[in-house]
């Protein structure tokens, strides 16, 4: 019994004309809309749902401001639901409901975040992905790798909060659902995966001096790191802002881009992270900002000219102008 992943994520949101505009040249397709809400969709169906902040019904916010109001994680069956509910019972909030035709159990966990479980409705996807030439192994033959026009994320892959409590945000998430840890950031940081086999993290719990709670950001998984690239340019020609990247994270390994979320937080492409087993065992940094990233580009790229945005001075001009 696991947890498989993030089924449905959901906002609560101020302007959902924008974050209409926002999620479609992210790459998610529009299923629905409503005057207080609008459901998106990435390949695998995994669902994104933006509603008004004012919306009946919606989970309280961990923040003032835009900001995720529930995650909806998958299993595999109603009889994990059943132990899980088992589980939770006890913990603030608990639910025990029917969403659309289904079964869904949930509670608010330490942090004040609504945390449901339901039977994944996801599906398995086939894609194409580049394939990566090493002086070992050269699996790309008499092929190009992919240049892509813009990205088609597959899934939202991880979250990542602000806790004002990270040792009892993590031991919950532990407890009640067999997450285990991956890495972290000596009483500060857990980063923590729902299975021993599976992806570096799933969530990522953060704690600050300050004690804030809320979002930092949302992760979409891409295929490889051309479509992290590709699919950056392109939202970078749509107008949006660059918080960090393209670059790569030392812990993880995988190649990210964050931009500014009109629906709170940040939002990320990401691709090729470590994928662990059983055997791993969690290392612990001291958290910095070349820990945070081996390499990034402040600002992002220009999706016209493919080019630095923040380069300045004579190296910069060398690096935008250089033919």
């Amino acid at each position: 019994m696991s947890v498989l992943g993030i089924d449905q994520i959901t906002y609560g949101a101020d302007d959902l004309p924008a974050c209409r505009q926002f999620f479609q040249d992210w790459g998610l397709a529009l299923k629905s809309e409503a005057a207080d809400e609008l459901v998106f969709e990435c390949l695998n169906g995994c669902k994104v749902v933006v509603a008004a902040s004012d919306k009946p019904g919606l989970p309280p916010a961990m923040e003032e401001g835009p900001t995720l109001r529930e995650v909806v994680w998958g299993v595999e069956s109603d009889a994990d639901l059943d132990r899980y509910a088992a589980a939770i019972a006890q913990d603030p909030a608990f639910i025990d409901s029917t969403v659309d035709g289904a079964r869904r159990i949930g509670c608010t966990d330490p942090n004040g975040l609504a945390v449901r479980l339901q039977v994944s409705r996801k599906r398995a996807v086939e894609v194409d992905c580049g394939a990566m030439n090493t002086w070992n192994a050269k699996p790309r033959v008499n092929q190009p790798a992919p240049i892509y026009e813009r990205a088609t994320p597959i899934e939202v892959g991880h979250v990542v909060f602000f806790v004002s409590d990270v040792k009892g945000t993590s031991a919950f998430y532990a407890q009640r659902f067999g997450f285990v840890s991956s890495d972290g950031y000596p009483n500060r940081g857990a980063f923590m995966r729902c299975a021993p086999e599976g992806g570096h993290h799933d969530l990522f719990l953060l704690q600050i001096p300050s004690g804030k709670r809320g979002l930092n950001h949302v992760a979409f998984t891409v295929r490889d790191i051309h479509e992290v690239f590709g699919g950056g340019l392109h939202f970078s020609r749509c107008g949006w802002e660059t918080q960090l990247g393209p670059g790569r994270h030392p812990v993880s390994s995988a190649y990210f881009w964050y931009f500014k979320n009109p629906a709170g937080g940040l939002i990320e492409y990401y691709a090729d992270e470590d994928q662990l087993t059983a055997d791993w065992q969690p290392r612990e940094f001291e958290p910095g900002p070349t820990v945070f990233a081996e390499w990034a580009v402040d600002g992002g790229l220009d999706g016209n000219t493919r080019r630095q945005k923040n380069a300045e001075g004579p190296k910069g001009a060398f690096l935008t102008e250089k033919k």
